[in-house]
């Protein structure tokens, strides 16, 4: 794993049209998934090469838009090890 990228919006629709997106743009792997205000607020991390994760948040970022509202699409390469024992602490590990 070489990089990380966070996709943030706003309602679970919004999140799962903007994932499809980003698996089916890159090879990426779905790390985690955090859910904040009865699911109102979505975050869903991906993994993989720099390339292919920018690729993937490019393509999500995009598709959600379309669809509802985007607070935030980073890619963060090379995240320290600590950030990922952080990601991976859910059934998605």
């Amino acid at each position: 794993m070489e990089a990380i990228a966070l996709l943030e919006v706003q309602a679970m629709v919004t999140a799962i049209v903007g994932l499809d997106a980003m698996v089916k743009a890159a090879d990426v792997k779905l790390i985690h998934v955090e859910k904040r205000l009865g699911g109102r607020l979505v975050t869903v991390v991906v993994e993989g090469s720099v390339s292919a994760v920018t690729a993937a948040a490019e393509a999500g970022a995009e598709a959600a838009k379309a669809v509802g509202n985007v607070k935030l699409c980073e890619v963060i390469a090379r995240p320290h090890p600590d950030i990922m024992k952080f990601l991976k602490t859910d059934a998605l590990s």
